[in-house]
């Protein structure tokens, strides 16, 4: 036995999964050639199995393989639709270990910080089940000329909907853009990132598994530069989660094919502490911003604003929290956070933290790799007195590194905030709920939590999740999440015949009279404004 192969049976040993399942979910792929991409451990650098290279012939087979689903999907009753989403949701919960130890050895995360995805995957399940088809139900909107016209409002699936999934939450952000396309009546092709691609596979089992007749999913493996682009050249819709770099090309290319596209991308996450924050929850609560998921997150707190007079109190606390946190790459609940993804990942957190310290940045905690915890292992590192030029200032670090700056008062905390091109997710921390949603009013960012790190904000499901600025167009989850993979159209009937000059009419009379129903509209009332102003009167 090879070192490669004992070191490939020794990390499937520590999980529940085996070299043959992993092949069996890697054949889920139709490729024609026989190019192979390597799947590695983060958490010991180890090869674990190969997925096909698809290239663009493979992309567009899958493509076409969805498109001859679609049509019948889109007509498959939505109770049924709902039930196989409920069944999918249930089939999640009861293969969590493995879904569990898949992230876990694809990702290198902590046991912890996999359970929030497989949470999350059914609760948004069960969301869709419930309440997905209040999107696109029919609805009856002002006519030109009430009651004279009408018009209404029909939605159907935009059809093929692409999807390119990153390797930091490989589950949750898979399905978080596949079930509302789904729902909706679309088919779905997916590009898992090549580093996480057996997650989405085991997803595609579960959901075959679910009742979800052939071909209404498909997975494409493989590199992004190649699968990528040959996916949005074929498919009606996509979206996109990744950097901002990517995004922006993402968008360019999907605007020259006029097909829709949604974007979540980078973020430089403030936190704010303001002055009647409870220290201790505030501390609780910046542990859990900055450093789940090894900070590989897009939600991640980076820059924490704190208020002068709690300042020291503060980071005394947040020091002593974090210090606490133990690092490791076990597939148990031992480890608070695990490792980063790869070299690349490392290379960047490793650069950032010394261009700090070369810049006269303090590190209170961490600042170190691990190697004999991991090979990408890093600590979780607070920085202080960091210069505006410093590249863990001005970029997004993706990894367990966050600064920690005092600030006189509110406005300069909000200033401090909105510095940035980016506007994804903030939080604020205060005694007072109501002081705590005015300052939120004033975050450019699309997502806003106060005394909660980020999960109150993502759970809220039924709530629209995006970007401001560099941070990404359009919504993910809400109503919001699926209309983007719905078109509309608007039927609008007369009663009266063509709205034009009437037989006889002249037509000096017949402007006439058009300004004055337009005037009179004006004036009258709308069922709309009725309701509101008896709903402000208490009624």
């Amino acid at each position: 036995m090879s070192l490669e192969t004992e070191s490939r049976a020794n990390v499937l040993a520590a999980t529940g999964i085996s070299a043959s399942r992993l092949a069996a979910l890697a054949d889920r792929v139709d490729a024609d050639g026989s190019e192979t991409i390597e799947v590695r451990a983060p958490a010991t650098d180890t090869a674990v199995g190969a997925v096909p290279d698809c290239d663009g012939a493979d992309v567009e087979r899958a493509v076409d393989r969805a498109r001859a689903a679609q049509s019948s999907w889109a007509e498959t009753a939505m109770d049924e639709r709902r039930e196989i989403v409920a069944r999918f949701g249930d089939l999640v919960l009861k293969h969590r270990a493995e879904l569990l130890d898949i992230l876990q050895l694809e990702t290198g995360k902590s046991r912890r910080h996999a359970v929030e995805e497989v949470v999350d995957v059914a609760l948004t399940c069960s969301y869709y089940a419930d309440r997905g088809d209040a999107a696109f139900r029919e609805e009856r909107r002002r006519g030109a000329i009430p009651p004279a016209t009408t018009a209404r409002v029909t939605y159907e699936p935009v059809g093929v909907v692409g999807a390119i999934s990153p390797w930091n939450y490989p589950l949750t952000l898979s399905l978080t853009d596949v079930l509302p396309a789904l729902i909706a009546g679309n088919s779905v092709v997916l590009k898992p990132d090549e580093k996480t691609p057996y997650t989405a596979l085991a997803l595609a089992d579960l959901l075959e598994r679910a009742g979800l007749p052939a071909d209404c999913f498909e997975i494409v493996t493989g590199r992004g530069a190649t699968v990528g682009p040959a996916l949005i050249d074929r498919v009606d819709y996509i979206s996109f989660t990744g950097s901002t770099e990517t995004g922006r090309l993402v968008a360019e290319q999907a605007g020259r094919n006029l097909i829709g596209c949604s974007l979540e991308l980078g973020g430089k996450n403030p936190l704010l502490v303001l002055d009647d924050a409870d220290i201790e929850e505030a501390a609780r609560g910046a542990v859990q911003a900055c450093f789940s998921n090894a900070g590989q997150l897009c939600l991640a707190a980076e820059r924490v604003y704190v208020a002068d007079s709690i300042h020291d109190e503060f980071v005394e606390a947040f020091v002593a929290a974090t210090r606490d946190l133990t690092l490791g790459t076990g597939f148990d609940y031992e480890d608070d956070v695990g490792s980063l993804i790869d070299s690349d990942q490392l290379e960047r957190v490793e650069r950032h933290v010394e261009d700090a310290r070369e810049r006269g940045a303090t590190v209170l905690t961490g600042g170190e790799r691990r190697p004999e915890v991991g090979p990408f292992c890093y600590e979780p590192t607070i920085l202080t007195d960091l210069e505006p030029e410093a590249t863990a200032a001005c970029e997004e670090t993706f990894g367990p590194v966050v600064s920690v700056e005092s600030v006189p008062n509110v406005a300069t905390a909000i200033e401090r905030a909105n510095d940035t091109e980016y506007g994804l997710n903030a939080s604020v921390w205060t005694g007072d709920r109501e002081r705590g949603v005015a300052v939120a009013r004033e975050i450019d960012c699309g997502t806003v939590c106060v005394n909660d790190a980020y999960v109150s904000g993502w759970a809220a499901v039924d709530a629209p999740m995006g970007g401001f600025g560099d941070s990404g167009l359009g919504r993910r989850h809400g109503p919001e999440g699926i209309k983007r993979y719905l078109e509309s159209r608007t039927i609008a009937t007369s009663r009266t015949g063509p709205l034009d000059v009437p037989p006889g009419v002249p037509t000096a009379w017949y402007a006439r009279g058009m300004f004055a129903l337009a005037r009179l509209q004006q004036r009258l009332p709308t069922v709309a404004s009725v309701t509101r102003r008896l709903r402000d009167a208490g009624f």
